[in-house]
């Protein structure tokens, strides 16, 4: 988070925003699902998972099998923009580093969202060696739903803080004390937790981490929208030809002597990477969760178009 985020706000609205306007129309900030307003649209077979409350009981004797009354959308929608803040999120050039990336998406969308009177709430998670909470999971800190710029503005204000945060725990951490690896399930549990009624959820981080995270976004997709970007950097999946070089995880801190140029060692590194993205384009396929890859080397605008795009296919 470079600047003020009063600074950095106006720089995005400049570049980013503004050439998102006319391409983002007022439908494209709502869920696709139908949600729990008050004028009935008709009737459709229950699905496990959905919201037994409004079965049509009379409706569902007369016909032997489950029918479930479906209401119009609820005009506002509210989203929760769940932040991956561990270690390896810090990867990446100066100034352009997978948390940069997430920090500036982050903020688009809080903008984008509470423009049109939606309510934004953000969950930061954060794994360093000093936040860690109960059963040893990533600390939360949490920004309640709002709209607005003023709003946008508070979002950013925990990004940069959470900035510094995360400066202050690389260096203990360099100082022998290990981070612990992103959990995941458990953030996803979190945010769970979070958003009692149906909202979208975006889920912004590089997915390297452990934790069943399956089944708790298996969990959260019956009720929510999910989408989830996945912030990339190159230094995720290659390793630079340059001999013996110090390694470190960027997670855990633990640090090892490699030679860079053995074929063996690169190979494996490959098959590490390979099987890591496999797994989870398998998860979120299961789940029937979008993934869209966003390097730092992209153009946040055209990035975010093309999520709008994939999404309006999918709802077509």
């Amino acid at each position: 988070m470079r600047g003020t985020p009063e600074r950095l706000l106006a720089r995005l609205e400049w570049r980013v925003i503004h050439r998102l306007d006319g391409r983002l129309a007022g439908g494209d900030y709502r869920t696709a699902h139908r949600g729990s307003g008050t004028d009935l649209v008709g009737l459709r077979e229950y699905t496990e998972g959905d919201d037994a409350r409004h079965i049509d009981w009379n409706v569902t004797a007369r016909l032997n099998e489950p029918q479930l009354r479906v209401f119009t959308e609820d005009r506002e929608l509210t989203a929760w923009l769940a932040l991956d803040r561990s270690a390896s999120m810090t990867v990446g050039p100066p100034g352009r580093g997978k948390d940069d990336v997430l920090g500036e998406l982050a903020l688009v969308l809080a903008r984008l969202f509470g423009r049109g009177g939606n309510r934004v709430g953000a969950l930061f998670y954060d794994t360093g060696p000093n936040n860690t909470g109960p059963n040893n999971t990533g600390a939360v800190r949490v920004v309640p739903p709002g709209t607005g710029r003023r709003h946008a503005l508070r979002i950013a204000a925990e990004l940069a803080r959470n900035t510094r945060t995360a400066e202050l725990a690389r260096n203990t951490r360099t100082a022998g004390r290990p981070g612990s690896t992103t959990d995941l399930a458990a953030m996803l549990d979190a945010v769970a937790k979070l958003a009692r009624r149906r909202a979208l959820i975006v889920v912004i981080s590089d997915f390297i981490g452990d934790g069943d995270w399956g089944r708790s976004l298996l969990r959260l997709v019956p009720r929510h929208e999910v989408v989830a970007l996945r912030v990339t950097d190159t230094a995720d999946d290659e390793l630079p030809d340059v001999g013996l070089v110090v390694v470190e995880d960027a997670e855990t801190g633990e640090q090892l002597v490699i030679d860079s140029s053995d074929p063996l060692l690169r190979a494996r590194l490959r098959a590490g990477v390979d099987e890591r993205d496999a797994r989870l384009a398998a998860g979120m396929r299961r789940a029937g969760v979008p993934v869209h890859r966003i390097g730092t080397d992209a153009d946040l605008a055209r990035a975010l178009i093309e999520v709008v795009e994939h999404t309006r296919r999918r709802r077509a």
